[in-house]
């Protein structure tokens, strides 16, 4: 049975202070199961304390951008060698927010996807739509387009490291969430493009998270639809309780 992936996005929030109160409190909630794998992503200036604090503990630390670049004249940007030089493990690629503000094309989330793949960093790659797109009835036209465009050229052996994230834009940070049946369908089409591109083997392994204002109170049933395999939570992620009360759903049989 593939565990559970419940991953903390911080986008741009969190002190020092507030990161390794965080992870103190995160290890009094002794989160053991080994049905969930949980992975938080601070804000870059934390990442090497992010690593400290983590360290020993069930958490794997990840980063929330990376350049598609090696070492070079790239002034402000993050290579993807640097974030396994500190210890990192995953990396985010093509958020929404990534997308829509920085104007993050699907050939750029490829090859920041390939270049993460390269150095050995576990990606998860962002689709969804947004809500005029929803509106257009095109959801999943959008998601098998971005897929097809990220993945070209991603070599089926590689397949195994990805990890794939569902976003609803008008669903992100605005409180309103897909019904979990909703999300679960869309899930299930982007199985169906994988099996397209992959076949059908790697299209049953591979992990798809929900990322659509996922709070504790939805968690589990979100959790318990067949094609959900973990969640990509923003601000309900913040507070370290409301953090291990999703990760404690994951533990839940669905």
């Amino acid at each position: 049975m593939k565990r559970k992936l419940i991953v903390a996005n911080w986008k741009m929030n969190q002190l020092l202070a507030q990161l390794r109160q965080f992870f103190k409190t995160l290890a009094d909630a002794k989160i053991t199961s080994d049905a969930v794998e949980l992975v938080v992503c601070p804000s870059l200036p934390y990442l090497a304390s992010a690593v400290e604090a983590a360290s020993g503990s069930k958490v794997a630390i990840g980063a929330q951008n990376v350049s598609e670049c090696d070492f070079g004249a790239f002034t402000g940007e993050v290579a993807a060698q640097m974030l396994t030089d500190i210890g990192c493990k995953w990396v985010l690629i093509g958020h929404s927010e990534r997308r829509s503000l920085y104007h993050e094309t699907d050939e750029l989330v490829g090859k920041k996807t390939a270049k993460a793949l390269s150095v050995g960093l576990n990606p998860i790659l962002c689709v969804g739509e947004t809500l005029a797109q929803r509106e257009a009835g095109i959801t999943d036209a959008t998601v098998q387009s971005q897929l097809r465009a990220a993945l070209k050229g991603i070599a089926a052996q590689t397949q195994p490291e990805l990890v794939f994230a569902y976003e609803p834009v008008w669903a992100i940070g605005t409180g309103k969430t897909a019904t979990a049946e909703e999300a679960n369908r869309v899930h299930g089409v982007i199985r169906q493009e994988l099996a397209a591109i992959y076949g059908e083997a790697a299209a049953r392994s591979a992990r798809i998270l929900y990322g659509g204002s996922a709070k504790p109170d939805n968690a589990a049933s979100l959790l318990q639809q067949p094609h959900i395999d973990g969640l990509l939570i923003g601000g309900a992620s913040l507070a370290a309780d409301s953090f291990a009360k999703i990760a404690a759903a994951g533990v839940v049989p669905g």
